[in-house]
């Protein structure tokens, strides 16, 4: 998919990415990588006692395979500005072996006092294989708009 500029973003507009499986590598690599060793994501004994039963994933690694998901989309590889903000809500565990994808609405557009760019407001859902919403959030970009010849 092409970038798509603030213009042709329009209220409403469904996006949906391909699934990614997560794996134990994923949790250990995330772990080290944030240093968040807590025993419900590391420790399988531990985790057996635990209210999930189970290791889960790091809530932010849900938001953060959300974002590289998100990416492969292509529909802002060169119009992004910046993030400006999110909200973001864990509503269940991510675990291992779930195969998690990203639904995205847009939920509002709106003008700014720059001529080159608009704020568009994502409504975003991290949806695992069962087809429940395990993340869900708004998230808030500045998005370039078309220039002269675009």
């Amino acid at each position: 998919m092409r970038s798509l500029y603030y213009e042709e973003f329009a209220v409403g507009d469904y996006f949906e990415t391909r699934g990614r499986t997560i794996t134990e590598a994923d949790i250990v690599a995330f772990a080290g990588l944030s240093w968040d060793f807590n025993s419900i994501h590391t420790d399988a004994e531990y985790a057996k006692g635990s209210l999930f039963g189970e290791r889960i994933a790091h809530g932010a690694l849900g938001f953060v395979v959300h974002t590289g998901l998100s990416a492969a989309l292509g529909h802002l590889t060169d119009t992004v500005v910046a993030f400006m903000g999110m909200t973001w809500n864990f509503h269940k565990p991510i675990k291992i072996g779930d195969t998690i994808h990203v639904e995205q609405n847009v939920k509002s557009k709106k003008d700014t006092d720059k001529t080159d760019m608009g704020i568009v407001v994502f409504d975003t859902r991290l949806v695992n294989q069962k087809g429940e919403v395990v993340q869900q959030g708004d998230k808030t970009l500045f998005v370039k708009k078309k220039g002269p010849g675009k």
